[in-house]
């Protein structure tokens, strides 16, 4: 190896040191953050001596909303099961005298994201924690010999819009742009031409 070579990998493996302790941190306030309920979800709500308002299976819509007897459409997407509890006793104080109420997630969404193209195994990943784009470039087992580092596209969907979000690897990885190493959200997809 020649003094070049030496100066990148060096690089490499700084930038892996100084990231590192960010991205495990990360990692553990996700790990402790509580589960925030998402479309898809099957809970189930319970309300003490109150066979009535009590359901095994309430779905959440794709628009984050579910529906409960008496109290109609209830925002439950982004929530956590506490705050859709203390909604749903808060709304029943009309119909019960001193609600008490349970919510369960009993079928939790699984959250995905997409690699494709030039990286040796392209296909569909469980999102079950925060990760970045290096490290989804890590689950997908590195790039083949022929991607282009410096080209690499993400597909993103912001509500009805679809963003496109550039990210060169090679800058990542010199520490040009650390900002490029952005976290992987539900349902993006990653090309690599």
């Amino acid at each position: 190896m020649n003094n070049k070579s030496y100066l990148s990998l060096f690089s490499v493996l700084l930038i892996l040191l100084l990231t590192a302790p960010q991205i495990s941190s990360a990692q553990e306030k996700a790990a402790r953050a509580p589960y925030m309920i998402g479309p898809g979800n099957v809970l189930e709500i319970v309300t003490w001596k109150e066979v009535d308002f009590s359901r095994e299976e309430v779905l959440v819509r794709s628009d984050g909303m579910i529906t409960f007897p008496l109290l109609n459409d209830i925002q439950a997407d982004g929530r956590t099961t506490v705050e859709l509890k203390k909604d749903i006793e808060d709304k029943l104080k009309d119909y019960v005298s001193n609600p008490i109420v349970t919510v369960t997630v009993r079928i939790p969404t699984i959250k995905k994201f997409y690699i494709l193209g030039e990286v040796v195994n392209t296909g569909e990943y469980d999102l079950n924690k925060e990760l970045t784009v290096l490290q989804a470039f890590a689950l997908a087992g590195g790039f083949t010999e022929w991607a282009s580092k410096k080209e690499i596209i993400l597909l993103r969907s912001e509500g009805d819009k679809e963003k496109i979000i550039r990210v060169n690897y090679k800058n990542i990885v010199k520490g040009k742009d650390l900002s490029q190493n952005i976290k992987i959200m539900n349902d993006d997809t990653i090309i690599v031409p």
